[in-house]
């Protein structure tokens, strides 16, 4: 099978997941992988305006539910990545990125400054609030980590029927100077949903895609 075919199966076999199998749960080194999916991903400046929180125990989803519109997915998936964006960004964290870059690419601090300087240009007056700005990143977070879940067989469902103030509460995300954007539950789809087989609905190609 070519790598087109691979991807292009994947994203057919791909749908946003209404039942999980609750025993089943991803392998340790197919979630690591999935973990990785979410370091990797791209953001504005490389700035990383986010971090993912992943629920696995079982009491914590349970407290999670009510507030998750009773979507049963958040009990029942095997881990729930709870994807937030850093509050109170700063001229500190393009320093602090600045820092790792020069220490992973092993060059001089001095001549990054360039372009540290454009990003906190960006951060004293950036064109909309950063916080809709950092939310922006995270979904291209979230997408790159549904993508690399389909090419693993591995299901999700994007939520965003939550109410994130719950969340942020009961993960105690505040204190740690995040707050909840979007919740992907990841998993194996149970054999009992209908809608693992239902066709999936686009527009047509030429309605969507416009060469200019």
């Amino acid at each position: 099978m070519s790598v087109q075919t691979q991807v292009l199966e994947a994203l057919q076999w791909r749908y946003a997941v209404k039942k999980f199998d609750a025993s089943r749960v991803i392998p340790d080194d197919v979630w690591q992988v999935l973990e990785q999916s979410l370091v990797l991903a791209p953001s504005s400046f490389g700035l990383q305006p986010w971090k993912f929180f992943v629920v696995r125990d079982l009491a914590l989803k349970q407290q999670l539910l009510p507030h998750s519109w009773n979507q049963s997915q958040v009990v029942d998936a095997s881990h729930v990545v709870v994807f937030a964006i850093k509050k109170n960004i700063t001229a500190a964290d393009a320093d602090r990125l600045v820092a790792r870059m020069a220490e992973v690419r092993n060059v001089p601090l001095e001549s990054l400054q360039g372009y540290n300087n454009v990003m906190k240009g960006f951060l004293e007056h950036p064109p909309a609030p950063l916080d809709a700005w950092a939310t922006k990143q995270v979904y291209i977070a979230l997408s790159q980590f549904m993508v690399a879940a389909a090419l693993l067989q591995v299901d999700t469902c994007p939520m965003e029927g939550f109410i994130p103030m719950k969340y942020d509460e009961i993960l105690g995300l505040p204190e740690l100077g995040y707050s909840s954007v979007v919740v992907c539950p990841a998993g194996y789809r149970s054999p009992e949903d209908k809608y693992a087989t239902v066709a999936k609905v686009r527009f047509a190609t030429e309605e969507l895609v416009q060469y200019i």
